[in-house]
């Protein structure tokens, strides 16, 4: 289908940008990458008035690495996360994520701030920088405001951000040495939305789990943490019979009646998936 008719303003930093915002009065979307943006125009699902381009905003592109956290600019795209030396040291679950998101042209585009601010269900990265405890930087007419993760997606394509705020950085806290993950997703073919995925991170003390963080995506209106399932991990022993943690996900999750898979479906594959990142996860520690 063809665009919609829309006015257009290339905002020069970040306070134009949200000005431009506020003079739309509601009625105006920021363009970044436009991978999720523009295919929801064609469809008519969106009708802005005007579209607001923040493509040239140098702030929003820095990747900073301090010693006690990673920030990255809402602008940076995926295929910067992918060659970031930063990244692949200090959150190699991103990265491995981020390897999974549709194709070349499409991660060539597509910036972090976009997906965090569209929050598809079936998404990499909502689900990931939730299940690394991110911050979520925001900047509106009344100044900036940092959501974490766990508060800022709220369910189908909602958020914490307000029609005149703008994300401008995510940070996420840098994880200790012991930190062992992985990720693990489940799609028709390679590039598409994921009918399940998981990201997970724990630590093993004294041949225990601990600290565990299971995020799934794909299974609920939007990405969800899994806090039953993860107090189930935390204790057991390696080698000990995983079936009940597995059992508990698959109760824990709430998936979606669409024509894509069944609920019953999406249950028995998170439950597969979670059982093989666990192996994986454990395989990377050894």
């Amino acid at each position: 289908m063809k665009l919609p008719v829309v006015g257009y303003q290339q905002a020069e930093s970040v306070e134009d940008a949200v000005r431009l915002l506020v003079e739309s009065e509601g009625d105006g979307k920021i363009l970044a990458g436009g991978q999720s943006l523009i295919p929801m125009m064609a469809y008519r699902l969106l009708t802005p008035s005007i579209l607001i381009d923040i493509g040239r905003i140098e702030a929003l592109k820095s990747i900073e690495l301090s010693s006690s956290e990673l920030k990255i600019g809402a602008l940076v795209r995926w295929c910067d996360i992918l060659e970031s030396r930063s990244i692949a040291a200090t959150h190699p679950l991103l990265r491995e994520a981020i390897s999974h998101v549709a194709h070349y042209q499409i991660r060539n585009r597509g910036t972090i701030g976009g997906s965090l601010a569209h929050c598809d269900p079936a998404a990499e990265c909502p689900a990931t920088v939730l299940a690394l405890d991110g911050m979520v930087d925001i900047a509106g007419p009344h100044g900036q405001r940092s959501v974490p993760a766990r508060g800022f997606f709220q369910g189908l394509l909602s958020t914490d951000l307000g029609a005149d705020e703008i994300i401008i950085s995510v940070r996420l806290p840098l994880w200790t040495s012991k930190r062992r993950w992985a990720f693990n997703e489940f799609a028709r073919r390679q590039g598409d939305f994921a009918l399940a995925g998981v990201c997970l991170h724990f630590e093993i003390d004294d041949g225990k789990f601990s600290s565990s963080r299971i995020v799934g995506f794909g299974i609920a209106d939007s990405a969800m943490s899994l806090p039953t399932t993860e107090t189930a991990l935390n204790g057991l022993s390696i080698g000990d019979d995983l079936g009940r943690v597995l059992a508990l996900a698959g109760e824990e999750i709430d998936p979606p009646h669409d024509p894509h898979a069944p609920p019953e479906y999406r249950r028995a594959i998170f439950s597969t998936l979670l059982g093989r990142a666990i192996e994986q996860a454990l395989s990377r520690a050894e």
